[in-house]
């Protein structure tokens, strides 16, 4: 049996590396946002209306449903918490 290593564990998990770099970014904007509703010290239906959605979405979101977010969703999300979002890219190795 060969042994694998990964940079992380999207890339083990993913059939893509497409699809293991979307996830990535999604996994590192939701553990973002998690940290800064958490930080805010606020129920959900208050963290909900600062960022423009339904209780149940935030709850999906601290829950850490990432699923149920797209890359844009949660950029979008990220502007609305104050979060910054940059974009890096570089060659693939």
């Amino acid at each position: 049996m060969e042994v694998r290593s990964f940079d992380n564990v999207w890339e083990a998990l993913c059939d893509t590396p497409a699809e293991a770099a979307n996830t990535t970014a999604r996994s590192d904007l939701l553990i973002a946002l998690q940290r800064t509703i958490t930080g805010w010290g606020v129920t959900h239906e208050v963290a909900a209306k600062r960022l423009g959605i339904t209780r149940p979405r935030i709850s999906d979101l601290v829950g850490g449903k990432i699923a149920k977010f797209s890359l844009d969703a949660l950029v979008n999300l990220a502007s609305q918490a104050g979060l910054s979002v940059e974009l890096r890219i570089s060659e693939a190795a």
